[in-house]
């Protein structure tokens, strides 16, 4: 039986992300399932390990590969990963990215999903608010653990990114 290890992915992440996911699956000699997640594409067909077919709301919106996946995002998770003793994949999913990242955990039973917070700003900020974090969704909304990857901790004197009037 095959143990995975889910980290969401996103062109223009910090490596970091990946990086610690990674770590986790190897310390549980797990294969990484990288999956992103277009929200700007709607299934078409989905297949018993959860990948799909999907086409873009937008037709001009990314370069994709057959399976779906951000041909630039696939390039660079190959330089990060294939230099390390580690089985890993990649996963085109559509939708709502909390919901998609579920789902595909549930139908590989993951030990985990690792996601990243977003990085700070007033932009990111306001997409907090209103669309909620993907780590909080996962956390409230499904049985696994959800390992956060913080990506610009604030001490605690300091103000949470979403709070600042910057």
């Amino acid at each position: 039986m095959s143990t995975y290890v889910i980290v969401g992915v996103t062109p223009g992440q910090p490596d970091t992300i990946v990086l610690e996911a990674a770590a986790f699956a190897a310390q549980f000699h797990a294969e990484l399932v990288c999956a992103t997640v277009e929200p700007g594409r709607y299934a078409i067909d989905e297949f018993s390990d959860n990948s799909i077919v999907s086409l873009p709301v937008d037709p001009d919106l990314l370069d994709l590969d057959d399976d779906g996946f951000n041909v630039a995002l696939r390039a660079h998770l190959t330089t990060l990963l294939d230099r390390r003793n580690l089985a890993w994949s990649t996963r085109a999913l559509a939708g709502d990215p909390a919901r998609a990242l579920a789902d595909l955990a549930d139908t590989l039973d993951a030990a985990m999903i690792v996601v990243g917070t977003r990085e700070s700003g007033i932009r990111a900020g306001i997409q907090e608010f209103f669309g909620g974090s993907v780590a909080v969704h996962l956390a409230h909304r499904q049985h696994r653990p959800v390992v956060v990857i913080p990506l610009a901790p604030v001490a605690f004197r300091d103000e949470l990114p979403w709070a600042s009037t910057d």
